[in-house]
């Protein structure tokens, strides 16, 4: 019976080719869109899931804040958390949580200058860390023993591919690396690459004992702020009883403060990346609303497939209608026509899965390359993917294919062999409802589209309150030899025609930069404590960086106190201080770090982070020479490789042992979109193929609608009808449901893109003409799909079509 079934239903999908392929495609496509949107949900739902203990680590959360502000004895809400924190939490957890097995720290990245024989790098992403890291973060290691690799001062473990490339193929442990030219460091280690589904990842680890032997007092200091501490529990451990001891621990360990308050908390690493909402972060996080975004898409796209393939199976009833009355007349059974029926549906998706897997094998380095992810095809053989789409033939089958099913096996042989059967209007009113659905979901997707590409516009042209452009950055990493004659190193690169300005500073905008307890005196005359974030800068910064004043001045050279006496603060900051008016305070008294002095100056607001955040306070204050990582350069464009070789010339002249490294700032500043630019390529790209699949089964659909009404037309066009108005009766049908589905989808996709811009400080307000364009382009799309084939209906020569009456 089964290959009597699978016969027939071979039979009939070669019999109707146009309506098999096209059920087929449209079928395909939605397959392999849901199975690369599957893949790129599961990578991102797969981070730090490679770590064997991933639910039995946490990391600790700090919050600091003022008593003034707060109340205090409300939690500090999600937000208010940071991950970057003190050292000496790490020591004092171990101590009084016999529920913590091991901790360990790490600090933040940090780049130095390391050689071996003559290969010489200015390495980043190395971190200082502690010898119990690998007893809780499964990073295999390929040479040295993970349990003392990290103990010894001055050890350092690298990851394979740093290794290689000061060792080549060499065996690196026991060598060593020269570090600043100044010290030695002992390789212990080489582990595997860092997995790129980590939330944070690294170069190379030094074990912790060298900063304990460069800065030991950092290690009692909780108001220094420079690490990340994670540590591991065994399974079952009540962590809301952990939590309950928070408040007694920070009283017995944390020196109190007349002005500010600090507590912690503890957060899953399984949350660290999709779920965490603290700042500092270590590295990349996620977005959870990108993840549920992409999977209703696949969840679209399929549903319009599968909607496809429904109003093509019940279009064509009335064809089959009878071939159902011949089999029932000769003693078929309901049951039996239900599984032909059935049989024909999964035979199908059979075929579009097969084609699906190709499609995706196909796309997929497309895909990687616009997602940004290592996306693999080994990942269709996951224990995950794999047994789902084995499955999906009969899932896909069984959903699309039993309601045709059931239509068909209900005809009355009497009826249909009479030829007294008649589509039914139930059926008609369900296809034209299936064909809003489909064309709603694909409105609100172009309108998506519109508003995440006008929202990435916005980030691209929104005035960051400096110029950005032409600001060639040389990142020499802090290096003492440069910065013990930084002015004479400025001096020289300014002798270049090109060079229009130059400043030194500690971070330029986009960068990783520290925060600062800063004291400033208030209206009436108290000092308030706060810890706004910090740049340190040269005198020539302001104007190099072309900022404006809001008050005050900037730093001048004919201000030599302005070296240790003075401080800079941006509106923020002295609206955080509770001057609304920045003039109101310049001249205010402030205590910061061992300085001591008068505010001279308010910097306008600037964006020196993400749009993704509101201006935050920041002080700026004069730079000791040691602290200086970076050199800005304006320069002209009309000659730029020329002047980069010349500049290059220059340094090497300058500092011959330090690499000449440089970056434009612009595109340096625009890389903390690029998940943002991702999601709009991908979204843009998925929309698309949701419109294909949707105008192929509108296709499909006229093209049956035609075909029953060819005599109908043949008629009209003997009765003196116009092409035009046969046209628009082929047509106005069709575009009136397009019309409905654009009424449904506008509140929707307004309301949803509503929430997503809310991740965004900086945003767009949607506007009438994004939802109004889309509905446009899916008026004009239907236009084109259905009047191509009215034209042909309506051309066509009567005498063919009335031939045969």
């Amino acid at each position: 019976m089964l290959k009597n079934y699978l016969k027939i239903a071979w039979r009939n999908l070669l019999r109707k080719k146009v309506y098999s392929a096209i059920s087929i495609t449209g079928l395909a496509v939605g397959v392999a869109c849901c199975v690369l949107i599957t893949m790129y949900v599961q990578d991102e739902l797969s981070y730090d899931r490679y770590n064997t203990n991933i639910n039995n680590i946490y990391r600790v959360l700090h919050a600091y804040r003022n008593i003034k502000d707060v109340d205090v004895k409300a939690p500090p809400s999600p937000q208010e958390y940071q991950v970057w924190g003190n050292a000496p939490v790490g020591a004092a957890l171990s101590a009084d949580f016999p529920e913590v097995k091991k901790v360990t720290q790490f600090t933040s990245p940090f780049t130095y200058l390391l050689e071996h024989n003559d290969r010489r790098f200015q390495q980043d992403g190395l971190l200082f860390a502690d010898s119990a890291t690998f007893d809780i973060f499964s990073w295999r290691m390929l040479a040295g023993n993970p349990k003392k690799a990290l103990e010894a001062p001055y050890s350092i473990v690298l990851t394979k591919s740093t290794a290689q490339k000061y060792f080549g193929n060499e065996n690196p442990v026991g060598q060593t690396l020269r570090a600043e030219g100044q010290f030695a460091l002992n390789v212990t280690g080489v582990m595997e690459d860092v997995p790129a589904n980590s939330h944070f990842t690294f170069n190379g680890l030094v074990s912790m004992n060298t900063f304990r032997q460069m800065k030991p007092g950092i290690f009692s200091e909780w108001g220094y702020i420079d690490f990340y501490t994670y540590f591991i529990v065994p399974e079952h451990t009540d962590m809301k009883a952990m939590e309950a001891k928070i408040p007694g621990f920070v009283a017995r360990h944390v020196p109190k403060d007349d002005n500010e308050t600090y507590t912690l908390a503890f957060e899953p690493l399984a949350a660290a990346y999709l779920h965490s909402q603290a700042g500092r972060q270590p590295g990349v996080t996620g977005s959870l609303s990108n993840v549920y975004i992409f999977s209703l898409i696949a969840v679209f796209i399929l549903l319009i497939a599968c909607i496809n393939f429904i109003n093509l199976s019940t279009a064509r009833s009335m064809e089959r209608a009878r071939e159902v009355g011949v089999r029932k007349a000769v003693g078929a059974y309901q049951k039996g026509l239900v599984y032909q029926f059935l049989t024909e549906s999964i035979l199908l998706s059979l075929i579009a899965v097969v084609l699906a897997i190709v499609l995706v094998l196909v796309a997929l380095p497309a895909v990687s390359e616009i997602s940004g992810k290592p996306l693999n095809w080994r990942l269709l053989l996951s224990l995950k993917l794999a047994p789902a789409i084995l499955c999906m033939p009969l899932i896909l089958g069984l959903l699309a294919g039993s309601y045709p099913a059931w239509v068909l096996a209900r005809f009355r042989p009497v009826e249909v062999l009479k030829g007294q059967f008649r589509s039914s209007g139930s059926g008609v009113i369900l296809r034209k409802a299936l064909v809003v659905i489909q064309f709603s979901l694909s409105v609100a997707l172009i309108a998506g589209t519109a508003i995440v590409y006008s929202q990435l516009k916005h980030l691209r042209s929104h005035t960051l309150g400096f110029r950005q452009d032409q600001m060639l950055v040389i990142n020499y990493a802090g290096d003492n030899k440069v910065n013990q004659s930084i002015d004479a190193v400025k001096a020289a690169l300014a002798r270049n025609p090109a060079v229009q300005s130059i400043t030194a500073s500690r971070a330029v905008p986009g960068d990783f930069f520290p925060n600062a307890s800063t004291l400033v005196e208030l209206r009436n005359g108290d000092m308030k404590v706060e810890t706004p974030a910090l740049y340190e800068i040269d005198y020539d910064f302001i104007p190099a960086y072309e900022m404006k004043m809001a008050a005050g001045r900037a730093y001048s050279r004919d201000f030599p106190s302005d070296v240790e006496q003075s401080l800079l603060l941006n509106e923020a900051a002295a609206k955080l201080y509770g001057y609304a008016n920045p003039e109101d305070i310049i001249g205010k008294r402030f205590e910061q770090w061992g300085r001591k002095g008068q505010v001279i100056g308010i910097v306008k607001d600037f964006n020196y982070q993400s749009l993704h955040k509101k201006v935050e306070p920041l002080v700026i204050r004069m730079a000791p020479s040691y602290v200086l990582n970076k050199i800005s350069l304006r320069i002209k464009t009309d000659n730029l490789p020329q002047t980069i070789k010349e500049l290059e010339k220059t340094w090497s002249s300058l500092a011959p042992h330090r690499p000449f490294l440089y970056t434009f700032l612009d595109q340096a500043f625009n890389l903390q979109y690029k998940q943002d630019e991702h999601f709009g390529e991908l979204f843009a790209a998925f929309a698309a193929l949701t419109i294909f699949i949707a105008c192929l089964g509108l296709f499909g659909l006229a093209t049956y609608a035609t075909e029953q009404r060819v005599k109908e037309i043949g008629i009209r066009k003997v009765l003196g009808a116009s092409v035009s108005s046969i046209i628009s009766l082929l047509s106005s049908d069709f575009i009136r449901l397009v019309l409905i589905a654009i009424v449904i989808a506008t509140p929707a996709v307004w309301w949803a893109m509503q929430q997503w811009l809310q991740s965004y400080a900086y945003r767009i307000e949607i506007q009438w003409w994004m939802i109004g364009l889309a509905g446009i382009l899916a008026v004009i799309t239907a236009m084109i799909t259905v009047s191509f084939l009215a034209m042909k209906a309506a051309f066509m020569n009567p005498i063919k079509a009335l031939k045969t009456e």
